[in-house]
């Protein structure tokens, strides 16, 4: 175990976003709120990914092309096909390196400028509200990957560069307004959030470490990361499932680039305490821009009884890839096909 990197007690600070509206008097969410989709149906989502294989063929069942530009999104959350919650970038200064080797103050580069922005997009993929959630100047402009938990989004805001500063965020989606809970000492991205044990674990600079923290948002825990598989990049929360000894869990999606610029991506259902995958699958498909599936958002659920991935990968002209796996496809067993 990793010595926790949490700064001091923090008290909650309410915080107004700017909000432009571009549905006048059209409901920031359904009017049917749903449940978390991945922590109500986290069994049978359970169950069917550990039918996946590298044979599996997939469906892509619909895709909404999204309005606008979507900057580079990080986060996303579904709510019932009705409404698409989008975390993104926009970078109005990139960072830069120091050079090969160099650290200055325990980071590698400089670090740029920007803003953060959640969107809200309707089930066709117009925007319906764009909140920026930082100002001017605001040196932790990166939103990472965003959890669900039927009652706030949760979110991290970051330097963008490793090593560095984060702040632990909510936002209520009924009114786009951003809470802060919690300060950090390192660049953290993906997030989830136990509801009922009321924890949340968060993932640093391509998920190298994870760290748990408590209902007092104090740390329990930092782990290393024993995967070198996938930077995990957006993560939901799945529960406690029986399938793994009544572990909490949490499924991640990410990629990786290895030498010579080879790039792999995929899914992995991770223990939450230990950030050991228990169950995992790679995935090849690309879109019509040409990016990796599993690169950044990233949302989960059970659909007319289908395990259903929502992907949105591509910078600045995005659709939402919508797959299901073909139930025919071939099960993979060690070297060969059954």
């Amino acid at each position: 175990m990793l010595r926790p990197l949490l700064w001091a007690a923090f008290v909650p600070l309410a915080i107004a976003s700017d909000v432009t509206i571009y549905q006048p008097g059209v409901s920031y969410l359904p009017e049917k709120l749903p449940a978390p989709g991945p922590a109500s149906h986290f069994e049978e989502i359970i169950t069917q990914f550990n039918r996946l294989g590298r044979t599996t063929v997939w469906n892509l069942v619909k895709k909404v092309k999204i309005e606008g530009d979507t900057g580079e999104p990080e986060g996303m959350v579904n709510l019932g096909e009705e409404r698409y919650l989008v975390s993104r970038g926009n970078w109005t200064e990139a960072t830069k390196s120091y050079g090969s080797g160099v650290i200055i103050n325990g980071t590698n580069r400089s670090p740029g400028a920007g803003y953060a922005h959640l969107n809200i997009y309707d089930g066709e993929g117009q925007l319906v509200a764009d909140a920026r959630l930082t100002e001017p100047g605001d040196i932790e402009y990166h939103l990472g990957g965003i959890d669900w938990d039927g009652e706030v989004v949760w979110a991290t805001l970051s330097q963008y560069r490793p090593n560095t500063t984060a702040t632990v965020v909510t936002i209520d989606p009924k009114t786009l307004n951003m809470t802060v809970v919690a300060r950090y000492r390192d660049h953290l991205g993906g997030i989830v959030h136990d509801q009922a044990k009321k924890q949340i674990a968060t993932l640093n600079w391509g998920a190298r470490n994870a760290s748990l923290m408590g209902s007092d948002h104090q740390p329990i825990s930092v782990v290393r990361n024993p995967s070198l598989y996938t930077d995990y990049q957006d993560c939901k929360f799945l529960g406690d499932s029986e399938v793994y000894d009544f572990r909490s869990v949490m499924m991640c999606s990410g990629t990786t680039t290895l030498a010579n610029n080879c790039t792999i991506g995929g899914l992995a259902i991770v223990d939450i305490e230990t950030m050991v995958p228990l169950s995992e699958v790679p995935l090849t498909m690309e879109t019509e821009l040409g990016a990796y599936i599993a690169q950044n958002p990233f949302d989960v659920d059970i659909v007319n009884g289908k395990m259903r991935l929502y992907f949105m990968p591509d910078q600045h002209n995005s659709t939402v890839y919508i797959y299901e796996a073909d139930e025919n496809s071939p099960f993979q067993f060690g070297g060969g096909e059954l």
